[in-house]
C-alpha cells in the first residue's frame, strides 16, 4: 500500500503530465489551424484576397517591421490598453467601495449605473473627442468608460455577497466599518476582484481598438482601419493576429496574479 507521500508524488506527477498534455494539444491545434489555412489558400479553396494566408501575413509583418513603424504601433496600443485597464480597475474598485460604504449613495446612483452599463459607449466617442482632444487621451477615456461601469457592478456585487452573519459578528466585537472592509469584505471578495481583472482585459482591448478606429493615427487599430481602406487585408489579418497574441499574454499575466494570490491564501 502506498504511503501518503507516494500518493502525493503520484498526484503531482499526474497533474504536471495533464498540464503538459493540454499545452501540447493547444499547440497542435494552433499548428493544424494555420497549416490548413495556408494549404486552403494555396489550393484556391478560399479567396486569399479576403482571408489572406499565414505566409502573406508574415510578409506583411516583415514589411511593416522593416519600415520601422511596427514596434511603435504595438507600443502605443499596449500603452493605451494598460493605462485604460489600470484606470478602469482602480477607479472602478474605489467607486465600488464608496457605494458599499454608503447605502444612500448606492441607492441614488444605482439607476445611473444601469443606464451607463446599457448605453453603447461608442455613442459617447464624438463628445469625448471634443472634450479631451483627438488623440491618445480620447482613446484611453473610451477604454476607461467601457470597463469602469462593469468593474463597479461586478465588484460591488461581490461585496454584497459576503456573509451578513460574519459582518454582524465583527460589528458585535466593535469593529469599525473600515476594519470590516479591510479584514472581511476585501479578502472575501478576492475571487470577484480577480474576475473583474479578467473581464477588464478584454474590455480594455475593445475600448482601445474602438478608440483607435475613430481617432488614431498610430496603433494596431489604425493599421486595421488603414489596411481595410487601401484593400491590404494581409495587414488587417496580421494586426488581428498580433492583437490576439497581446491580449492572450495580458490575460496570462492576470492569471499568474490569480495563481500567486491563491497559493498565498492556501
Amino acid at each position: 500500500m502506498l504511503n501518503q507521500s507516494d500518493e502525493q508524488k503520484n498526484y503531482i506527477k499526474n497533474v504536471k503530465r495533464n498540464k503538459y498534455i493540454i499545452i501540447f494539444t493547444r499547440i497542435i491545434i494552433l499548428i493544424a489551424f494555420f497549416s490548413f489555412w495556408e494549404i486552403a489558400g494555396r489550393l484556391k479553396l478560399i479567396d486569399t484576397f479576403l482571408t489572406s494566408t499565414p505566409t502573406k501575413m508574415f510578409k506583411s509583418f516583415m514589411q511593416i517591421y522593416a519600415e520601422g513603424t511596427l514596434i511603435t504601433h504595438i507600443s502605443i496600443t499596449c500603452f493605451e490598453t494598460i493605462t485604460g485597464f489600470l484606470l478602469g480597475t482602480v477607479l472602478g474598485a474605489l467607486i465600488a467601495i464608496l457605494l458599499w460604504w454608503s447605502d444612500f449613495i448606492s441607492k441614488v446612483l444605482d439607476p445611473y449605473l444601469i443606464v451607463l452599463n446599457a448605453l453603447p459607449k461608442v455613442a459617447l466617442a464624438p463628445i469625448i473627442i471634443f472634450w479631451v482632444g483627438n488623440g491618445i487621451k480620447a482613446i484611453i477615456v473610451i477604454a476607461l468608460l467601457i470597463s469602469i461601469v462593469v468593474t463597479i457592478i461586478s465588484i460591488l456585487s461581490g461585496f454584497r455577497e459576503v456573509d451578513e452573519d460574519k459582518i454582524k459578528l465583527l460589528k458585535t466585537f466593535g469593529a469599525s466599518k473600515f476594519q470590516i472592509l479591510t479584514n472581511l469584505i476585501i479578502p472575501a471578495s478576492i475571487p470577484t476582484l480577480i474576475s473583474a481583472l479578467k473581464i477588464n482585459v478584454g474590455l480594455s482591448w475593445v475600448g482601445v481598438i474602438m478608440g483607435e478606429f475613430l481617432v488614431a493615427k498610430e496603433g494596431l487599430g489604425f493599421l486595421i482601419i488603414y489596411g481595410g481602406q487601401v484593400s491590404q487585408l494581409d495587414m488587417v489579418m496580421m494586426s488581428i493576429v498580433i492583437l490576439s497574441i497581446l491580449a492572450y499574454l495580458m490575460y496570462e499575466m492576470v492569471a499568474l496574479i490569480e495563481r500567486k494570490v491563491v497559493n498565498k491564501d492556501g
